[in-house]
């Protein structure tokens, strides 16, 4: 039985529930189509706020959810009945510009922190969205603007303070717990609650990059991604294939047709990058280029809170794209009937390839290109012809083993939770569930089951 006067008394943070007025504020995550009523949200002060709200879900047995940014795809960050933990009040940083490495709290954001160690001339490499939590995009991995350069968010982190299932507060790194150090980075949040993280901070300043759109056409498809592998490694690429939006510098003659809505960034000296990205400007004539030196926190445009998407989502891995496959890719998202159907490819390859695939809980350094399908709509009856249409296209541009990276996993259950950790992944994920969390307290999430005995 939940006791919110008693919880009430032993944490230093706020309750809120149904009856207070910003309880449907309190409760909305990112994904729109999530619509889950919890018993309480409890927005935790503190490592003992944390320690105190997984006493109560393990004594009673009710379901939690631990909320970062709230972008999980599959709405972990929220329960139906259950305790939601908002890490958002635990802000703390502690840059150390002379070593080179940050101490942050899990309710910053990506965008948050970037923008404070940029006034350094210092990065971490997170996703391509400011707004995500760094909680949840760093246990799942972290696959963003400078993942060829310096690797995946998981090779930045250095340390971690863990709230585990038992209440224990413990320092994880790799002289410390290194088999827990090892599942949390990639593992998701199986293994405790992290609400302080260390990161190695690289000497990013000014980078070469931004957007750029293209026609799409199958020949430009094929040619973007063949050129981001060939690429130094200084450069990493996410491109989206979708219709154009009705962007303000864009002309009016290309909203709504398939564009190649490309974001860029070079880490590295000024006069190489616009060399590097050369070839990608002469691949058709620009519908917009606004590539340029900038400071890299402004890859992380300010976000619209108010942007809460519907949507079907799949991702998967793919060895090459070539213009049989950009074809069919394109013609897919002709077919499409969703208010906006997207492609997303993301070249991978350089610093995070070299790091050994049994390093992390990660296990797919040797990928190539990382896809994801998308298709966003207005009216919840649509949703089964989009999911058809999305599983269609994943399948279509799913090549090698079965893989997902989980951070861009929705609710698609144990085989695909599975494919993201593949065999002795998996093995050694269930034994150090087992160790940790053997009740399965922390469930609510991309589950790895505790092993049996």
């Amino acid at each position: 039985m939940l006791s919110t006067p008693q919880l009430a008394n032993d944490i230093k943070g706020r309750i809120i529930t149904p009856d207070d007025t910003d309880y449907d504020q309190a409760r909305s995550v990112f994904m729109g189509a999530i619509d889950r009523r919890p018993a309480m949200v409890v927005r935790a002060a503190d490592a003992s706020d944390v320690s105190r709200v997984i006493a109560l879900a393990r004594e009673t047995g009710t379901e939690l959810a631990v909320r970062s940014g709230g972008h999980s795809p599959a709405g972990h960050s929220v329960s139906e009945g259950g305790i939601v933990l908002d890490l958002s009040a635990l802000r703390g940083l502690e840059i150390d510009a002379e070593r080179r490495t940050a101490w942050a709290e899990t309710g910053l954001t990506a965008a948050e922190y970037t923008a404070a160690a940029g006034e350094h001339g210092l990065a971490t490499g997170f996703g391509d969205a400011g707004s995500v939590g760094l909680g949840g995009i760093t246990l799942s991995g972290g696959v963003g603007f400078l993942v060829r350069k310096h690797g995946m968010t998981i090779d930045a982190l250095l340390a971690a303070d863990v709230v585990t299932a038992d209440g224990g507060l413990l320092r994880v790194d790799a002289e410390h717990h290194p088999d827990l150090f090892w599942a949390i980075r990639g593992g998701g949040g199986n293994f405790g609650v992290a609400t302080r993280l260390q990161f190695r901070l690289h000497e990013v300043d000014t980078i070469v990059g931004g957007m750029l759109l293209l026609p799409a056409s199958p020949d430009v498809l094929a040619a973007f991604i063949a050129e981001a592998e060939a690429a130094p490694e200084e450069l990493s690429t996410v491109a989206n294939v979708m219709p154009a939006p009705p962007l303000p510098f864009l002309a009016l003659e290309h909203h709504g047709r398939l564009v190649v809505m490309a974001m860029l960034a070079y880490a590295g000296d000024v006069e190489a990058g616009e060399r590097a990205l050369a070839p990608f400007r002469a691949l058709a004539t620009p519908l917009a280029d606004l590539l340029r030196p900038m400071p890299y926190p402004e890859m992380y445009p300010p976000a619209d809170e108010s942007y809460r998407p519907v949507a079907v989502a799949r991702s998967s891995f793919a060895e090459r794209i070539a213009p049989r496959t950009a074809e069919s890719i394109l013609s897919s998202l002709e077919r499409s009937t969703a208010a906006t159907p997207v492609v997303q490819l993301r070249v991978l390859g350089g610093a995070m390839a070299r790091v050994p695939a049994d390093a992390t809980a990660f296990a797919h350094r040797d990928r190539r290109i990382m896809a994801n399908v998308v298709a966003m709509y207005a009216r919840a009856e649509e949703c089964p012809e989009h999911e058809a249409w999305v599983t269609g296209l994943v399948s279509e541009l799913s090549q090698g083993d079965p893989a997902g990276y989980v951070g861009f996993l929705a609710d698609e259950g144990e085989e695909r939770v599975r494919a993201a950790y593949p065999g002795a992944t998996w093995e050694r994920l269930a034994e150090i569930k087992a160790a940790y969390d053997p009740e399965n307290v922390f469930r609510l999430n991309q589950n790895v089951p505790p092993a049996a005995g």
